[in-house]
């Protein structure tokens, strides 16, 4: 009896790293759909996300301007997250950085009409020279995520386009 009871606590004793080692349902859905989003071309960086106190978990996803079409710099907070100091976007977000020049209508609109779309943990999105930048705790599904994707890049490629207009040669790839 003695010899079993070893037996099988030393079987525990090589199996439990094997256990504790595999990643969780969670882990492997994240896996998933970051594998996804570089596949797309969308980058995925953990980082320390532009924000004040921020809750954990926040991983940024960027949707890259075309080197030759830069992209407007502003920071976008989620209203729950921003200072009432804050001027207001729309009813849930606010601008840290407002763009210098003003968004043309088009841009505005399609800016408005992503951040309706995005989940709750969707808490800033950022625009740089390189990048359009969403910063969230990646709570969407795979399925979910290729509507997010689209309507990124879409936003991405009007916010680029002004430059265009303006007289840049060429088109936006």
């Amino acid at each position: 009896m003695t010899f079993w009871l070893v037996t099988v606590l030393a079987m525990l004793a090589v199996l439990s790293p094997v256990l504790v080692l595999r990643p969780s349902r969670r882990d492997q859905r994240l896996g998933g759909l970051r594998q996804h989003a570089r596949q797309a071309g969308i980058g995925v960086k953990i980082a320390k996300p532009p924000l004040h106190d921020p809750p954990g978990g926040l991983v940024s996803y960027c949707w890259r301007y075309p080197q030759a079409h830069p992209g407007p710099l502003f920071l976008l907070v989620r209203d729950a997250y921003a200072s009432a100091a804050l001027k207001p976007f729309d009813t849930e977000w606010r601008w840290r950085i407002e763009p210098l020049k003003p968004l043309s209508q088009d841009s505005a609109a399609a800016l408005a009409r992503l951040l309706a779309s995005l989940p709750e943990d969707a808490l800033i999105v950022e625009s740089e020279r390189g990048a359009l930048t969403l910063w969230w705790g990646e709570s969407l599904s795979l399925e979910a995520f290729e509507t997010c994707d689209k309507a990124m890049g879409e936003v991405r490629d009007r916010l680029a386009s002004p430059h265009v207009e303006k007289g840049l040669s060429g088109r936006l790839p």
